[in-house]
């Protein structure tokens, strides 16, 4: 018999390709993804080896213009090393984070940065650099807001959607999502920082991706993007000339196409094998930015496009990983969260890579995880960690990491999350109105309680509702009938050995009056 169609132990059978009764449909894939840690796995390995890679490369990129400008040539490598411990602290920090604590505190993390944006503005606050005024001065670095801006708003608006459930209509999927995301760009636009702006905008298209939006939806946004990038480019005469020079970088070879230029004759200087680690001769102050912007251009020309092909092929293993994430876990928070964070970290690496080969303009956007710098090389390592601790909120991750025997270490950096699903701490219940406060009468409190003797107006958390009654069941209080038994006399008094019976809500007869 065929085993396709052998009946199983319970007299049904298998049908191929389709998940059972009640098991949620997963990403399909060979046999060895489908590990309860995989995703964990996949989204350090990726992370791991694209921050070995960065280190590398900076060091290597950066040695020769720190010699020129009489510097030490290890000493940009040392920074980022520096740099770089202190984000795999933050990014332990962040695996040890509770979910339900980034929900509580992300709308404070807004109005934080909404505040950072505006103080950057500020003459004497802000620190102006390449004709930007994006970073604030803290002695031993420079700290850059609008980094962290997008992390905030991966982490608001997903705690703003959850709250509001699966089945969104359009205005509560938009507001106040869209609005927030106008005031911050506003803000990085005056700076100017047009790139983090189409960063943010990339953490917007997830959020509405995870949110469901409609394809109406898509078309509206797309039609006021590309409206609003025409309004940008028109505005600023230096986003025409960086236009310019992407559709025709040698018409000006010496000015606004020089940089693309060289980072062309970089990737086709390293071939398919590469010049070899150390022997680029671009760095030699040819390349503008070669250790930020244009080190995709480095390690085209050192290590060949065999080690473009490694770096790209690494942030798509990150894409996957965030993506499985998103479809495995049981919170609506981290599946929004995910989505986000890995459209906004995987889009701007193709952004970065983009305009290297010359396939997008060029918007100043670094490599994650790759290129120099510290405020952006400490956040992404924390955006990390989120991921890595979305990954072990997996249900399937739970089980097995409470069946598997771990060390006093590992269960320090990597503590089993508590549920699948984190609490939100939930809001004060207001207390009740009391009797003839708040517009309800003693009279009507009375009244709500003999229609319904379940209800106390002193122990019901629910304000009072202005609305009418609700209707008395037909049986909870029988009106007598004539033919019920003896009525009482015209006096009013009732018959031997019984009590009058009252309708609630209406007055007793009267004595000495007939019905």
């Amino acid at each position: 018999m065929d085993s396709r169609t052998a009946p199983s132990r319970g007299g049904t059978r298998r049908t191929p390709g389709r998940a059972a009764p009640g098991v949620r449909p997963r990403l399909r894939g060979p046999a060895w993804l489908d590990g309860p840690m995989t995703s964990c796995h996949l989204v350090i390995g990726a992370a791991g080896l694209l921050l070995a890679i960065g280190l590398v490369m900076v060091f290597s990129a950066s040695a020769i213009e720190a010699a020129l400008n009489d510097e030490p040539a290890w000493r940009p490598g040392l920074d980022q090393l520096v740099f770089a411990a202190l984000g795999l602290v933050a990014l332990v920090v962040a695996v040890r984070l509770p979910v339900g604590l980034l929900r509580r505190w992300s709308p404070v993390a807004l109005i934080a940065v909404t505040v950072l944006l505006v103080a950057v503005l500020v003459p004497g606050i802000g620190t102006t650099y390449n004709g930007s005024r994006a970073w604030i001065s803290l002695g031993f670095t420079d700290f850059q807001p609008s980094e962290l801006s997008k992390l905030v708003l991966a982490l608001w608006g997903a705690h703003v959607l959850a709250l509001r459930g699966r089945h969104l209509t359009v205005r509560t999927l938009l507001l106040p999502l869209v609005p927030v995301f106008l005031v911050l760009s506003v803000l990085l636009v005056r700076e100017p920082d047009f790139g983090a702006a189409v960063s943010l905008a990339l953490v917007l298209v997830g959020l509405l991706h995870a949110g469901g939006a409609p394809w109406r939806v898509w078309a509206v946004i797309g039609a006021s993007g590309v409206t609003a990038v025409v309004l940008l480019v028109v505005s600023a005469p230096y986003r025409l000339e960086r236009i310019t020079a992407f559709l025709d970088p040698f018409a000006d070879p010496t000015d606004t196409g020089f940089q693309a230029i060289r980072g062309f004759y970089a990737l086709a200087t390293g071939g398919l094998w590469g010049v070899g680690l150390g022997n680029s001769a671009m760095k030699w102050n040819l390349l503008p930015e070669a250790e930020s912007d244009y080190i995709f251009a480095i390690i085209g020309e050192e290590l060949g496009f065999l080690g473009c092909l490694v770096v790209v092929t690494l942030y798509a293993v990150l894409a996957y990983a965030g993506f499985r994430i998103a479809h495995r876990s049981a919170d609506r928070f981290v599946q929004l969260a995910s989505v986000a964070i890995t459209v906004w970290l995987v889009g701007q690496a193709a952004m970065n890579t983009g305009y290297v080969v010359g396939l997008l303009p060029v918007t100043g956007v670094t490599l994650p995880l790759v290129s120099a710098g510290g405020t952006s090389l400490v956040l992404t390592l924390f955006v990390v960690g989120i991921l890595i601790r979305f990954a072990r909120s997996e249900p399937e991750a739970i089980e097995h990491a409470r069946r598997a025997e771990r060390g006093r270490l590992a269960r320090w950096l990597l503590p089993v999350p508590a549920h699948a699903v984190d609490p939100v701490r939930p809001r004060r219940p207001r207390p009740a109105p009391r009797p003839g406060a708040g517009g309800v009468s003693r009279a009507g409190a009375r009244l709500a309680a003999q229609l319904d003797p379940q209800l106390d107006p002193q122990l019901d958390p629910q304000p009072a509702r202005s609305g009418p009654l609700p209707r008395r069941p037909v049986d909870a209080h029988p009106v007598r009938r004539p033919t019920d038994g003896p009525r009482p006399d015209r006096r009013g008094a009732p018959p031997a050995g019984r009590r009058p019976e009252r309708v609630p809500g209406r007055p007793a007869d009267r004595p000495g009056r007939s019905r």
